[in-house]
């Protein structure tokens, strides 16, 4: 040992001398975006006949600003998700010409959403050629292609030069699709001949906004005869007979456009689309554009109301994101390139909130759904946050409006604990709460929908993007009814109560209740998602073949040690070859002391697990107090 001692210093004297860790420096930046205009019209072709393997085929021709470098980008920020969810992997095959020759491209490697090209100089215009990979299984995304319809979003599929707003980018677009198929967008159509449709031009926020549904079996309904501007309800379906609608549907469709025109006192848009799919194939999907919304559900929208019940305040809901959320945008939710620029998040509540308050009470005023099933739903909410969200003991609702970015729409295992996307139902609930105090400080002289009309109602026709921020809000809302409307948000917003916001509830008249019986609305739930829901006893879902797909945190599922992704084979020594095995046994235990036997699997594992329950069978509620004011049914009536 002291002999290789003696050769140390000689050995690190030799060693080549490193330098400290130093980080790289980073490239440029991609252009920020200016609002000037775009010189010249981009020209895109969209091929989407190939149904068998998915895939949608673009061809771009883009002028080149004299004097700049070039970059081409994807949107990444994709409006309705709020989340850098742009599906930048799903472009493929990129090649780009300028005459003969192919240029030269390389991605951004920092911003893989950006492609910086190598153009020579003169060069007036390019030509970009790649396909859209659209994904053949669920499980890779969204399904946009079936043999039957497809859907052309155009903004997770459209490249276009960095440096500039959106709308300051005119784009003229084309869509080749399966001969004898119909279509619907917003766009307005120049030509139609042999499968190619062409449309007028508009600007590229425009185009982006504004998707197209096409299919095999579709039908096109008038929704405002004789109104001032056209509205449509297009439906395409896997099956002729899913098209079918009875007249009670057709006037509460009906019904919507007018009951949404008295709520909010106008429109913004001067056409409006509803695209709808009916499909066990095409991906579900629910996205809100300003002339336009995307909606896909199942298959019995109109063939079994019942069924159906638990997503048909998804129009409403989407529909009323054209006055909240496109026409008026929460001001750091807007981003004039969706590339560079980022979303932020903070007034989701009021963004999807007031929008899931708004959908469900137009939902009910038009007829779409009964005020008894929309209060089923209400207290199906009410449950989940106040029973069924012990994360909100440590993570407030305003931290959760962050849920997009840091999830990106991707749920956990442990979603009661963590909390996941509650600006939705609980938005509903302190929308409530704010629409039951300003009738009950009014005496039902003034209500939210006096808000509603005030706040988006203004410039009536008018399509152009506007935002607003907290302070323009609780402006808006003392225009009606004084009161201190930031400290009452605040509260909500960075509390960290057990208990859910039932306020709104209690001064509507009514409050939360469990009983052994499942409402409709809750069969309709689990019909639609396959599962079977036991989260307010035992506290788990079943899903398909006995799977937990969900355990509530803290409960006695959780207690007992069980886990999301385990299956149920046995209770009590019988074969789980159905929910209703669980549903007798948790029925019996509530008079036996003896604990419920699970036999669950875990991979190659198998056990026992006891649980110690005997609260029997609880499903949500709502039940009226008496001697108060029935608020919600105020609420819930169709305005005159």
């Amino acid at each position: 040992m002291a002999q290789r001692l003696k050769f140390l210093p000689l050995l690190l004297a030799a060693a080549p001398a490193y330098a400290q860790p130093v980080q790289a420096p980073l490239p440029p930046p991609v252009a920020a975006p200016q609002d000037r205009h775009y010189p010249g019209e981009i020209t895109l072709a969209v091929d989407a006949t190939d149904l068998d393997r998915h895939i949608f085929r673009m061809h771009e021709t883009i002028p080149v600003p004299p004097h700049e470098n070039l970059t081409l980008v994807l949107s990444k920020w994709l409006p309705g998700n709020h989340a850098p969810t742009g599906p930048i992997p799903l472009l493929a095959g990129l090649v780009i010409t300028a005459g003969d020759q192919e240029l030269n491209w390389q991605r951004d490697p920092v911003n893989m959403y950006a492609f910086h090209v190598e153009v020579p100089n003169g060069t007036a215009t390019i030509k970009v050629a790649y396909a859209y990979l659209s994904p053949l299984d669920s499980k890779q995304g969204r399904i946009t292609i079936t043999p039957d319809m497809l859907d052309v979003s155009w903004r997770p599929e459209t490249l276009f030069p960095a440096g500039y707003y959106q709308r300051d980018i005119g784009v003229r677009a084309s869509v080749t699709l399966p001969e004898g198929w119909q279509y619907a967008t917003a766009l307005t159509t120049l030509v139609s001949s042999n499968g190619r449709v062409d449309f007028a031009p508009v600007p590229l926020d425009v185009l982006l906004d504004s998707p197209l549904f096409a299919g095999r079996y579709v039908s096109r309904i008038d929704l405002d005869p004789n109104g001032a501007v056209p509205v449509h309800l297009n439906i395409f379906a896997d099956k002729p007979q899913d098209l079918k609608v009875s007249p009670e549907d057709l006037q509460a469709h009906r019904n919507l456009v007018q009951q949404a025109y008295r709520n909010y006192g106008g429109h913004h848009y001067d056409h409006y689309d509803f695209l709808l799919s009916l499909s066990g194939q095409m991906g579900e999907i629910g996205l809100e554009h300003q002339r336009s919304s995307e909606v896909g559900t199942i298959e019995e929208y109109f063939t079994d109301p019942s069924k159906s019940a638990a997503g048909r305040d998804l129009l409403p809901h989407e529909y009323t994101h054209s006055w909240n959320g496109k026409f008026l945008r929460p001001a750091d939710l807007w981003s004039p390139d969706e590339v560079t620029v980022p979303e932020r998040d903070s007034l989701l509540w009021v963004y999807e909130g007031q929008t899931d308050y708004w959908g469900q009470v137009l939902a009910a005023r038009s007829g779409i759904l009964k005020p008894a099933q929309v209060r089923d739903l209400w207290a199906m909410t009410a449950a989940s946050l106040d029973a069924g969200t012990p994360g909100r003991t440590w993570r407030n609702l305003q931290d959760v409006t962050n849920d997009p970015i840091i999830a990106w729409a991707r749920p956990t295992q442990w979603s009661s604990w963590s909390r996941f996307y509650d600006y939705y139902p609980e938005g509903v609930l302190i929308w409530l709460d704010a629409d039951t105090l300003i009738r009950e400080k009014t005496n039902g002289a003034k209500s939210l929908s006096d808000f509603a009309r005030l706040f988006f109602g203004v410039d009536n026709g008018k399509w152009v993007t506007k935002t607003y921020t907290f302070d323009d809000l609780t402006h808006a809302l003392n225009e009606i009814l004084p009161y201190d409307w930031a400290g009452f948000f605040h509260t909500r917003l960075q509390g960290k109560s057990p208990h859910a916001p039932l306020d709104g509830l209690a001064r509507g008249g009514w409050k939360l209740v469990y009983t052994t019986d499942e409402s409709t609305l809750l069969k309709s739930v689990e019909a639609q998602r396959k599962i079977a829901i036991f989260t307010y006893s035992l506290g788990l879902t079943l899903g398909q073949d006995g799977a937990i797909t969900d355990v509530l945190w803290d409960s006695p599922a959780f207690k007992a040690g069980l886990a999301p992704g385990e299956k149920l084979l046995a209770v009590n020594g019988l074969a789980a070859d159905s929910p209703g095995v669980l549903s007798d046994a948790i029925t019996a235990a509530a008079t036996d002391t003896s604990p419920i036997v699970l036999l669950v699997r875990n991979a190659n594992r198998y056990r026992d697990v006891p649980i110690n329950y005997h609260g029997g069978l609880r499903a949500p509620h709502l039940a009226r107090i008496s001697g108060t004011p029935d608020r919600l049914d105020d609420i819930l009536l169709p305005l005159k």
